[in-house]
Formats: structure tokens, C-alpha cells, sequence
């Protein structure tokens, strides 16, 4: 009796001595336990994203892939799957299952160290959000005293999303949704029982149980899971036999980019940072961009067309290497070296493997393909940019065994291709409140992410002269007056230096009209016409368009496009062209979602008659809606007779533009529209040097222009300005700009603003000019 007094009291002390240490446990750590009501507000780390207007994606920033989903739309397999892998008893137990903990305790006891937690999905929701990783007792027993707490305050489905979403899967896979895009590159509701199986058992060790890199392990430990949800009564026999003899197809699928436009994502994510800071990176921001999907396809494509279209026209440098002696001819090594070497833009590498009198077989990543006489005989040898060897007459003129290339696809043929050097940009806006559909910074941004589109400040040259010209039409000239294109000499007094300015042709004209001045790009005209309306009132002009007055020089070569630039200015002030006159701006970021909640909406300019609204700003009106319609038709005229006639080919009497080409042909530039689309095209060296003597912006920016325009209006309706009140047409003469009768020679119509039309004066009509440039020299000055 004694002995079993003893047993009672040492029973009963050790159950007062067990409380004691928990109470005093419980005392000592609960007021540093956090509150489990953050659990409802927590904010899991999920990447940015980056949407096209057609919410196709861009791009996603982050560390960490997540996808967060609801318990609604969780899979009831999934569910059972993990609650079989990881907490059979989840449903009964009310956070902590005294079975798990003393399982844990007797392996501590029998081996010395922790070997499992005996952890309830409560307690890893507990740990992951709360907790460290780290195999203490303190922790553990927080671990525990939370769990408690959880079970507490939040019923079981809360606890199971909270779980779900948070836990770590391996190759930066966080949360079910993520996994199943990672390994099987579906979404949950696509998966099927063996892969659901395959994801719950990843929790217990994401790197050892990884399908990819451990597919023997991957599989016995989904094989066990399966058997447990078939034990468990989760499934029946049939689906754990169909299941268990599933194969393992997990391989990684990385980040389906729908939308290639890298440097409007690079915009973006600089965007996000400046608004949100780091955070941009992790608090599952979705940014909607304004970028049309197509529309940028089609300003990728032509780009880079044609810009080796460029190179074509330069010569052939050269193979990138030649594969060393040691791969021999052994096509498994040049496969292997193949796969080191990156596709930029749509040049795919290759290696040339055997010649022909005029072919050539490759390998590329598809495997042998045939180079034809077509494809490569354009391969005359780069000498310099304005000189190229003799035309080959066969392959190996061109190419050798062993030669590491680039080739391209173009309809169903074949050609030999090189990355090009000269670079480009392309910036495309919707005219009535300039949102960007389209960006391209230049020919590949993984061989530079410098965005020239937005960066690359250059000289426009006569791609600025509209502005010059709608500056005049506003101040009292007509797309009739004449200004004298004839030889003109300045003397810098400071450099005693004498500035001689000339056409392109080398040839003057003498009194030319305006609207033919503008569609022949006559330069001694533009800087009269600077030298008349005055620098100051000039510069004060074109800051209503935007351009920076401080950046633009304070001389009569601002005439000729002298100041710099970025793409995108130039093509906001285009925008005002074609929206009939009203200022816009920029934006590329039409809102921004958290949540699922809007947190930002863009509100831009709009062109037009606009009450003010929430998604938009009335335009400020900046030039005089007639003055920009006589300007629309000047420009309409550039393609129809002048040095845009390259774009008649669009078959489209609503679009207009301008070329621009710098001093040595440095730059060249097209920016054309119509009332749907204004579109700017830069081409250039990044430092800068001549494209070569043939090369203006009709020959290496227009046909970019054209292929991305005709593209992005193909089946649509034209669309050209609307003709406002207020203007007249009268018949003149083609020389002289004046009116005149109905019945003479060398006549054509010309838009006048109603207070501006001139009248009829049989005196003014004067003999001897029938033919352009007929003038004597002493009636030029």
C-alpha cells in the first residue's frame, strides 16, 4: 500500500509538475505572441505582373512565384492529398495532435535528436507566418501555443487557403496554384490525381522530393501519398491503381510570357518602384498596361525586319566564330555548343556544316536545314557603310565549314542574317489621348536594355518642320505663301566661321510655296521661315507640344531639326497633329490592381469636346483647329509627292507624315498617323556615326513605318482628320501661290482659312513662270 501511495503522489506530482512548466511556459511566452487577427489581413508575397490592355501577360518581378487562391477553388483532391500527406486528424484535432507530439518525443528519445515535429497544418501555418525555421523547444512551443490560438479564431478553411497559398514547393514555387504552374504548366482545376499527389508531397522536402531533380524519390513518396488517401477512404481502389501506375511528366515550365515587350515592362517596373517601393516587388500588384498585344507584335516584327533588312543593304562582317578545331564534325558537340548560343530577336543560330556550289546546309536548333542561293547571295562583303566587295557567284564566296551564323525566317525561305549594330525605336500612341499601344527600344533587349525609345535623345532634322510650319500657319501664312529657297550664308562672329545651309539635292528652287517647301523638305525655306516668325516666338510655340524649350537650340538651325529629342516627344507632338490640335500626354499605365481592388486609374488628357470625368482630362487645345487641318493636308502631300512616297503603297489617302534625316544621314526618322494611329520611327548608330550615304529616313525608317502601319490599320476604315468650318478652297497658280483665273495653265486648288483666302487680281498675274526654277539667278536675291 505503501508503494502504491508512493506511485499515486509521484503520478500526481509529475502531472502538478507538467502543468507548472506548461503554465509557466504559457506565462512566459504568450505576451510575445502575435496577434492571430494579422493572419486575415496578411499579405502573401506575390510578384508584380504586367499586362497588355488585352490582359495578356508581359512580365511578373518577384522572387517568389505565387499565385493566391481561394478555399472555393481549391480541388477536393488537393485538399485530401495534403491533409493525408501532412495531418490525417486535421479535422479533429483543435491545432495540436497529441498522437504527432508524441510520436516526435519517442524518436527524440530513441535517436537523441529531432527527427520530426509531429507539426499539425496549423502549427506549419503558425511557423510559416509567424515563426523561424529554427529546432528549438522555445519555438516549438510557440509553435504550439499559436496553433491553439488559430484554431481559436479561424475555422478550418481559412487555415487550410492560409496554408495552400503559403507553402514553399520548390523552384520558387510558393503555394499549389504556382506549383502546378511550375511543374505541370497548368492551372489547378487541369491537374489529375497523380499530380496532385506528386505537389502534396513536396511540403515534407521540397529539394529531395523534387520530380524534376529526384523523379525516383518524387514518385515513392507520391506512390505512399496515394496509398494513404486510398487507406484513408479519400479514394477508392480504382483511382489509386490508375493513379499509382501514372508516369512522372513533371518538368520545369518557367514563366508563360504571352506578350514579348520587354522594354515596356522595364518601364513599368521602374513606374511601380518609384510609386510603391520594394513593396512593388511582393504586395500582388497586376498592372494593366494601354499596349494593344497585336499592335506590338507587329512593332517587334517590323523593327527588327528592318533593321536587318538594313544590314542586307551594308554587307556581309562575317560568321560570329568559327566552332574550334577540336568539335570537328561531330553534330552532337555543335548541337551542345548551339545550345549556349542565345536567339536575339528572330536570329536563330546555326552552324554551317557542309557547302554546295549555291546552298548551304546548317544546323540549328531544328536541326540540318538548307541555306538557297536566295538566302544568302545578298552576302556581298562589308567593306565600310558606303562600300562593299563583289557580288558572290558561289557559297563557299561566303560561307565555311564550321561557320557559327545567324539565319532568319522570312515567309518560306531561308535566309543568312547578321546582328545587326545599327539600332532603332518605335513608338506608336493613340492620337486622342496619346496612350502607348506599342514600344520598341530597340532591336533586342537582352543584347541592350538601353530604351532608345525613351532615352535616346537625337536630332530630328526635318521630321521637326511641321512644327515649324503649323507655327507659321498660325501666325498669318498660308500653305500658299512663298518663301525664297535660294543660297543663304550666316557668319558666326564668335568661331569666324561662316555657316553655309543647303537642300539635301544641292539644287534651290528660288519663291516656293509652302505646302511644297514641307513635301520637298526645302531647308532654305524652313530657315527663312525661322529667321520671320523669330527664335523667341518659335521656342515659346513649340513648348505648347511639349518639346522642352530649354533643350532646343536658340538659332536658325532649330529650322533644320538641330535640337535633341527622344522618340516618344516626338511622337506626343505628332499626336496633337493628328487629334486636330490639342495637347496629350504619354502614359502606358491604364490602371493598377491589389487585391483584386483598383488602386490606381489613369486619367488622361483627352482630345476633343470632353466634359471632365473620372477616367479622363479635357485636352488643352494648342493650335487652331483649321491652321492644323491646312498642316494635315501639307503632310498628306509629303506621301502623296514627296519624300514619304514610299507609303503609297498602304493604298491609304488618310495617313500623313514627315521624314527626317540629319546631318551625313546620322539620323533618320518617319513619323506619320491618322486619326488613329501617330507612329514615330527612329534609326541610328548609339554612337553616333553615318548610316551611309544612301540611307535618308525615306530608305531606313519609312519602310518600318510602312510594314508596322500597314499591319496595325490593315481592315480598318479610313480615318482621316475631319475638315473643320471655316476654310475655303481657291484655284492658283502653281507657281506663284497667287489666285487666278479658272481658265489658266499650272493651276491647283489650295485650302485657305476663310479670312485668309485670297482674291482674284488679273494684275498680279505674272508671265515667265511657267517652269519651276526658270528663274534668272539676280531675280533669286
Amino acid at each position: 500500500m505503501t508503494f502504491i501511495r508512493f506511485l499515486l503522489w509521484a503520478t500526481f506530482l509529475s502531472i502538478c509538475g507538467t502543468f507548472l512548466i506548461l503554465a509557466s511556459a504559457f506565462l512566459y511566452l504568450s505576451p510575445g505572441l502575435p496577434d492571430v487577427e494579422a493572419l486575415r489581413e496578411v499579405k502573401l508575397q506575390t510578384p508584380l505582373r504586367v499586362y497588355s490592355a488585352d490582359q495578356k501577360l508581359i512580365a511578373e518581378f518577384g522572387e517568389k512565384r505565387r499565385t493566391p487562391i481561394k478555399y472555393s477553388e481549391l480541388p477536393e483532391l488537393m485538399i485530401k492529398a495534403f491533409v493525408a500527406a501532412e495531418d490525417n486528424r486535421f479535422y479533429s484535432h483543435h491545432g495540436v495532435d497529441p498522437k504527432g507530439l508524441a510520436r516526435a518525443a519517442v524518436q527524440l528519445l530513441q535517436s537523441g535528436s529531432i527527427r520530426t515535429g509531429g507539426s499539425t497544418i496549423t502549427m506549419q501555418v503558425a511557423r510559416n507566418f509567424f515563426l523561424s525555421r529554427e529546432r528549438v523547444f522555445s519555438r516549438k512551443f510557440n509553435e504550439i501555443l499559436l496553433a491553439l490560438q488559430i484554431e481559436r479564431e479561424l475555422p478550418k478553411e481559412e487555415i487550410l487557403e492560409l496554408y495552400l497559398n503559403k507553402i514553399y514547393l520548390g523552384n520558387r514555387a510558393y503555394g499549389v496554384a504556382a506549383a502546378a504552374q511550375v511543374y505541370y504548366g497548368k492551372s489547378l482545376d487541369e491537374l489529375n490525381l497523380a499530380e496532385i499527389a506528386m505537389i502534396a508531397g513536396l511540403p515534407k522536402a521540397p529539394s529531395k522530393y523534387n520530380p524534376i531533380v529526384n523523379p525516383d524519390r518524387a514518385l515513392e513518396r507520391r506512390n505512399w501519398i496515394l496509398h494513404r488517401m486510398n487507406e484513408l477512404g479519400f479514394i477508392d481502389e480504382q483511382q489509386y491503381n490508375q493513379a499509382k501506375e501514372t508516369s512522372v511528366i513533371a518538368k520545369y515550365h518557367g514563366l508563360t510570357i504571352e506578350l514579348n515587350s520587354p522594354y515596356l515592362a522595364e518601364m513599368v517596373r521602374k513606374a511601380m518602384v518609384d510609386r510603391y517601393g520594394p513593396n512593388a516587388y511582393t504586395d500582388g500588384y497586376s498592372v494593366y498596361t494601354t499596349i494593344n498585344s497585336s499592335n506590338q507584335e507587329m512593332a517587334t516584327q517590323s523593327l527588327q525586319d528592318g533593321l536587318v533588312e538594313y544590314e542586307w543593304r551594308h554587307g556581309y562582317r562575317g560568321p560570329e566564330k568559327q566552332m574550334p578545331p577540336e568539335a570537328g564534325f561531330d553534330l552532337k558537340k555543335w548541337q551542345q555548343a548551339l545550345k549556349k548560343v542565345s536567339t536575339i530577336g528572330r536570329l536563330v543560330p546555326a552552324i554551317v556544316t557542309s557547302l554546295d556550289k549555291k546552298t548551304a546546309t546548317v544546323l540549328t536548333e531544328k536541326g540540318e536545314q538548307t541555306l538557297n542561293w536566295d538566302g544568302i547571295k545578298w552576302a556581298r562583303l562589308h567593306k565600310t557603310v558606303n562600300s562593299l566587295g563583289p557580288a558572290p557567284q558561289k557559297a563557299a564566296d561566303i560561307l565555311a565549314v564550321g561557320d557559327l551564323i545567324r539565319t532568319i525566317q522570312v515567309d518560306e525561305t531561308l535566309y543568312l542574317a547578321q546582328i545587326p549594330k545599327v539600332q532603332g525605336a518605335l513608338v506608336s500612341l493613340r492620337p486622342t489621348d496619346a496612350a502607348v499601344t506599342a514600344i520598341v527600344g530597340g532591336f533586342d533587349f537582352n543584347l541592350s536594355k538601353f530604351n532608345r525609345a525613351t532615352q535616346a535623345s537625337r536630332q530630328p532634322g526635318s521630321n521637326f518642320k511641321p512644327f515649324l510650319y503649323s507655327a507659321a500657319l498660325e501666325n498669318g501664312y498660308t500653305a500658299a505663301s512663298t518663301v525664297n529657297d535660294a543660297p543663304i550664308i550666316y557668319n558666326n562672329t564668335s568661331t569666324n566661321k561662316a555657316w553655309r545651309p543647303k537642300n539635301s539635292s544641292g539644287k534651290f528652287l528660288g519663291p516656293t510655296r509652302l505646302r511644297k517647301a514641307l513635301y520637298q523638305s526645302r531647308n532654305l525655306v524652313s530657315i527663312r521661315l525661322l529667321q520671320a516668325l523669330g527664335i523667341n516666338k518659335m521656342l515659346s510655340y513649340v513648348d505648347k507640344f511639349g518639346f522642352d524649350p530649354e533643350a532646343l537650340p536658340r538659332d536658325l538651325s532649330l529650322s533644320l531639326g538641330s535640337g535633341a529629342m527622344t522618340p516618344i516627344d516626338l511622337a506626343k507632338g505628332y499626336a496633337s497633329l493628328a487629334n486636330g490640335g490639342y495637347r496629350v500626354e504619354p502614359y502606358f499605365i491604364d490602371h493598377i490592381e491589389h487585391l483584386g481592388q483598383t488602386v490606381y486609374q489613369a486619367q488622361p488628357y483627352l482630345a476633343g469636346s470632353v466634359e471632365e470625368g473620372e477616367a479622363f482630362k479635357p485636352a488643352p487645345r494648342i493650335m487652331d483647329e483649321r491652321a492644323n487641318y491646312i498642316l494635315y493636308t501639307m503632310l498628306q502631300d509629303v506621301i502623296k509627292r514627296g519624300t514619304g512616297r514610299r507609303a503609297l503603297v498602304l493604298k491609304r489617302s488618310d495617313i500623313a507624315g514627315k521624314t527626317g534625316t540629319t546631318n551625313d544621314q546620322v539620323d533618320a526618322w518617319f513619323s506619320g498617323f491618322n486619326s488613329d494611329l501617330t507612329t514615330t520611327v527612329w534609326v541610328g548608330y548609339d554612337q553616333p556615326s553615318t548610316l551611309g550615304r544612301r540611307e535618308f529616313g525615306g530608305t531606313a525608317a519609312l519602310p518600318i513605318w510602312i510594314k508596322y502601319m500597314g499591319l496595325a490599320l490593315a481592315g480598318k476604315p479610313e480615318h482621316p482628320l475631319k475638315q473643320p468650318d471655316g476654310l475655303v478652297k481657291v484655284k492658283i497658280n502653281a507657281n506663284t501661290g497667287k489666285p487666278t483665273q479658272a481658265s489658266a495653265h499650272d493651276t491647283i486648288f489650295e485650302i485657305f482659312r476663310t479670312e485668309l483666302a485670297p482674291k482674284y487680281d488679273p494684275s498680279s498675274e505674272l508671265p515667265g513662270l511657267d517652269d519651276e526654277g526658270a528663274l534668272k539667278t539676280e531675280d533669286i536675291f
